[in-house]
């Protein structure tokens, strides 16, 4: 090291030239290889849109060649005269000899006594393909469990002698799936076939499968999708896209070559000194650190003035990923982003919190998915390593373990549930000291983790196991009884609630008709997410089959509530919302009811016509139950399903009581429950709709809507305006509504019209307006 001018040591390059060059050759190779990895992905995601569209083609190919196939063999001669005959095992019997390959045939009576007879053993799928069949009146084709396994099911009516009748045949899955060993999906992505949340088929990196609905893509109206998702496509060094990585990998390169070849031709002099004569002050790296020592570690330092070491995070904390801290609960891909390592420091994490809150007993309980034991043991040694102890409750509804909670007067409790999410997902939906946990409170969960502030207790908290379905059941028949039978149909969308819907609901005098209450963690009839009309299409035709009263459908862990009618009308959360206030209203005059920013804009006027206090709120749980705690709220509810009653019960949102609070208002009525129901305020509306943005802009464009919507000259000015949630902007004769998705990179939107033309002009203003903020070329669907 030398002195310049101005005193300052300065290094002697010379003999380090070669290393910066092998240093810079380095850099350019890891940005290349950056740019070079990217393009590869990129080409990834076009090939794979490219499997995706040939399996969507393939797949409705072999769908429409097997139903005309079908149509073909029914009108041959020996099964013609096998039907004009009327006998139906010589049919059947007929269609299977002319049709190689089939498994089963069987013709039934288009009454379908016989399969009604035990609807369960039959099968739920099977049925709804009958019904399907003679609905349509040809010929259909739907993937079914039979046998133990899923099969390919086809239906045809026909006439059996004088009867009319319904053909149903069983085939082999490979007569679909067999599409997709042809087609040439690349190996790191992931490539499926999926009715409702139950996966058929699925090549590539399978890992991949938890997101796949991204960039799904329907078969026709089949029920069958073709789902597709991507690896990651890494971002290269300081977050450089392919070509600013290629332009610098360039660059660096051009440097390399200029150190290594170009400082021979030009023969700079004043190199060639620094590196052939050495300054008599030239230090060694040696002389250096001796007259400047590195400087001691902080750590050590305090260790040495007798102060604790800073925390340091337990193994494994690398692994715990922030994006599945959400806005309401824990929630992420199993295998990927949830293990039971993972659920272990969630789990340390609570209780680490609990303890600083001078509380220790925790109940734990899980729904009916697959992962849900591997993740609650997890969590219950996470929690137990920090001190508390835990009570077991094993596989319940959620509501159950919130009801746990308040019962076994621990106060605190987890859920492990992937509520109404895909199978391959689950999480923690988590309540301390009463306080159902949400926003800053979650994300703290993560901090703990990242930071080590976890406790370990000097001995393991307890465990224990408690069964308390039954006490849940009782603690409610004990309060609602029927005043007189009502036959209703229970979905549970093979989610968890099926182990306690019927035993509940018969227990407070309705006669129950189970559909898909068989626990399955596949859920391979249909996603269970009563929000979505779609998923009600089998309760609808249960509820005309069996001519009940009423239909009831609960989503994956049973904390919310759907209903249809016999007519097969959808009665939305917010009307059913109406009914319940007015019931609570008559016992509970001026009482605060509260409900989301997505509800109808009559609810507000039917509560104050009622003798109640509306108030309307953000949406999603944990914040509902904070607002009905800060103001005493007796009942709230959310367009989502989501019911809270105080009044006669705990406050936490609870589909199975819902569903026999309901039950009890209609029983008491001399009316039907359609006509009651008819009674209530209605507007034309739109469902719940979605429009994808980047991932995590949602908030931004929400906001970029909002101050442009509260400009003098917005065609908003004549709307009454409410930003607690996005931007509700309320008119005169309808409303409309945009916010942001605390759960996934979406707009949410809802409109609703005193009449169509209305509706349109509100949906008109608000399509303009995003129009002007989203960027070119988004979908908008509306």
């Amino acid at each position: 090291m030398s002195q310049g001018k101005e005193g300052r040591p300065r290094i002697a390059l010379g003999r380090s030239t070669p290393l910066l060059a092998v240093l810079v050759l380095l850099l350019a190779g890891l940005f290349g290889w950056s740019a070079v990895n990217q393009w590869l992905q990129s080409d990834t995601g076009t090939a794979l849109e490219q499997s995706r569209d040939q399996a969507v083609a393939g797949v409705q190919k072999a769908l429409d060649g097997q139903t005309r196939q079908f149509a073909s063999q029914l009108q041959l001669e020996p099964v013609k005269a096998a039907l004009a005959g009327g006998d139906a095992q010589a049919s059947a019997l007929a269609i299977r000899d002319k049709w190689n390959g089939v498994e089963d045939a069987v013709v039934l009576d288009s009454t379908l006594m016989e399969a009604y007879a035990d609807p369960a053993a039959f099968g739920y799928a099977r049925l709804s393909l009958l019904e399907l069949a003679l609905a349509e009146g040809k010929p259909v084709a739907r993937v079914v469990r039979d046998g133990g396994a899923p099969r390919l099911g086809l239906a045809a009516p026909v006439r059996l002698g004088e009867r009319e009748a319904v053909v149903y045949i069983r085939q082999p899955l490979n007569r679909l799936t067999s599409v997709f060993d042809t087609i040439d999906a690349p190996g790191s992505a992931f490539l499926g076939l999926r009715q409702g949340g139950f996966t058929i088929v699925a090549k590539g990196n399978t890992g991949l499968g938890g997101g796949a609905d991204a960039l799904a893509r329907p078969v026709g109206e089949t029920g069958l999708r073709v789902v597709a998702e991507l690896p990651d496509i890494g971002e290269g060094p300081m977050g450089l896209g392919m070509v600013a990585c290629a332009v610098v990998a360039v660059l660096l390169l051009a440097l390399a070559v200029l150190m290594l070849v170009g400082r021979k031709r030009l023969k700079l002099p004043a190199l060639r000194r620094t590196t052939e004569v050495v300054d008599d002050n030239t230090m060694t790296l040696q002389q250096a650190l001796e007259q400047e020592p590195l400087p001691v570690a902080a750590a050590t330092s305090a260790r040495a003035a007798g102060e604790d070491a800073p925390a340091r995070p337990e193994p494994g904390a690398e692994a715990v990923v922030p994006g599945i801290f959400r806005a309401y609960d824990i929630r992420g891909v199993v295998g990927t982003e949830l293990t039971g390592n993972v659920a272990t420091l969630i789990g340390q994490a609570i209780g680490s919190e609990m303890q600083a809150q001078g509380l220790r007993e925790v109940v734990v309980g899980r729904d009916g998915r697959l992962s849900g034991p591997e993740l609650a043991d997890g969590l219950i040694e996470g929690l137990r390593r920090a001190g508390c102890d835990v009570i077991d409750i094993g596989m319940a509804p959620t509501p159950v373990v919130y009801f746990a909670s308040y019962h076994l007067r621990a106060g605190s409790c987890v859920a492990v549930t992937g509520s109404h999410n895909p199978p391959d997902y689950n999480g923690f939906k988590i309540v301390i000291g009463g306080e159902t946990l949400s926003g800053d409170a979650i994300t703290a969960l993560y901090t703990r983790i990242q930071e080590g502030q976890l406790k370990r207790a000097d001995a393991p908290g307890n465990l224990s196991e408690r069964e308390v379905i039954n006490d849940y059941v009782q603690r409610i028949a004990d309060d609602v009884q029927l005043d007189r039978p009502l036959k209703v149909v229970a979905d549970a969308g093979n989610g968890v609630a099926g182990a306690v819907a019927p035993q509940l609901l018969e227990a407070i005098g309705a006669e129950v008709i189970p559909l898909y209450c068989d626990v399955d963690g596949t859920f391979p009839n249909h996603h269970p997410d009563p929000s979505d009309p779609h998923n009600l299409e089998d309760l609808v035709q249960m509820v005309k089959r069996f001519d009940a009263d009423l239909g009831v459908a609960f989503d994956g862990d049973g904390d919310r509530l759907g209903v249809v009618t016999r007519e097969g009308k959808v009665i939305f959360a917010d009307r059913l919302l109406m009914l319940f206030a007015a019931d609570v209203l008559m016992r509970n005059p001026g009482a605060m009811v509260l409900y989301d920013v997505k509800c109808t804009g009559k609810l507000a006027d039917c509560i104050l016509r009622n003798g109640g206090s509306p108030m309307m709120w953000k949406t999603g749980h944990s914040l509902m139950k904070a607002k009905m705690r800060e103001t005493d709220a007796e009942l709230a509810g959310e367009m989502s399903g989501h019911f809270f009653f105080k009044e006669r019960w705990y406050g936490f949102d609870d589909g199975l009581y819902s569903a026999a609070r309901l039950l009890e208002i209609l029983a008491q009525r001399e009316e039907s429950p359609e006509e009651v129901f008819a009674e209530l305020p209605d507007a034309i509306s739109t469902p719940e709709l979605k429009v994808p943005v980047e991932e995590g802009t949602q908030h931004a464009q929400v906001a970029l809507f909002v101050a442009a919507a509260q400009l003098e000259e917005s065609p908003f000015a004549a709307a009454r305006l409410s930003t607690i949630d996005g931007l509700r902007a309320d008119f005169n004769d309808g409303w409309g509504l945009v916010r942001a998705s605390n759960t996934t990179p979406v707009l949410v939107l809802r409109f609703e019209g005193d009449s169509e033309a209305a509706l349109e002009r509100i949906k008109g203003v608000f399509r303009t307006q995003l129009q002007q903020i989203l960027p070119e070329g988004t979908e908008l669907g509306f």
